[in-house]
């Protein structure tokens, strides 16, 4: 018998919008750059090989993030423990979307996701670091 789906991702997703700091570019690009803001990037290595990152970006792999954020993970990250606003973007902003609900549960704050991605990011001229080779 097929397993009964209860919720839909994307009704997480939305419930998660509705939560958390949605970043509409024009803020983001605004944002960038500041001392207390910290960019994550979601995104698995083999898209950041495409497509490079936001400038100054931290990497976070999607499944590692809560044990980065847990300070009693033997994984925890301790730039995760500083005072900053941590701004979570992925390539569509669904990934992002759920990422920055679940380190707002985790009591990670304050916490914002990239609206569109970084697409949007690019789009809009935004700084990027290269892929590396």
């Amino acid at each position: 018998m097929p397993q009964t789906i209860r919720k839909s991702v994307m009704a997480l997703v939305a419930e998660a919008d509705a939560q958390i700091d949605r970043l509409e570019i024009d803020r983001a690009l605004a944002l960038h750059g500041n001392d207390d803001v910290v960019f994550v990037d979601l995104r698995d290595i083999r898209e950041l090989a495409r497509t490079g990152r936001i400038a100054g970006a931290r990497h976070v792999p999607r499944g590692m993030l809560e044990f980065w954020i847990d300070p009693g993970s033997p994984y925890h990250k301790p730039f995760f423990a500083e005072d900053r606003t941590f701004v979570f973007y992925c390539a569509g902003a669904w990934r992002s979307a759920l990422a920055a609900k679940t380190a707002d549960d985790m009591g990670l704050a304050p916490v914002a996701h990239l609206a569109g991605g970084i697409q949007a990011w690019i789009d809009a001229g935004g700084p990027i670091d290269p892929p590396k080779d």
